[in-house]
């Protein structure tokens, strides 16, 4: 599967459109970013039924701003539009599959229901 170009105009619609979203945030100045791009299309081609999107973090400050990103590349991983992974750093392709399959092993039930807990507790 190719990659998606995510912005901030197609940023929500593809999030809440789809399940699971592994987000690349990176710049085309950066090595690091450049040296990783390959693994993660190789995973992308590998693993179905999950959408790999990156977002360029020059083009899209906007996004970058309101996801915190300090640090370049960076692995976001939404599942039900929940942020589950968030991690600074290019990592091998065995990784980033096995952070997948623990993505896709997660209990969203449980995880939706601990963020209800939290939100409950800061409201009351």
């Amino acid at each position: 599967m190719a990659t998606v170009d995510l912005n901030k105009d197609n940023f929500s619609e593809i999030i809440t459109g789809n399940d699971l979203i592994v987000v690349d945030f990176w710049a085309p100045w950066c090595g690091p970013c450049k040296s990783f791009a390959p693994t993660y299309e190789a995973v992308s081609e590998k693993i179905p039924g999950v959408v790999f999107a990156k977002v360029n973090t020059e083009e899209e400050q906007e996004l970058a701003h309101h996801f915190q990103i300090r640090s370049i590349p960076t692995l976001m991983i939404f599942r039900e539009q929940v942020i589950i992974f968030s991690e600074p750093g290019a990592m091998p392709g065995p990784a980033l599959e096995g952070v997948l399959q623990q993505a896709q092993a997660l209990d969203m039930a449980e995880v939706h229901k601990q963020i209800a807990e939290e939100e409950a507790k800061q409201q009351g």
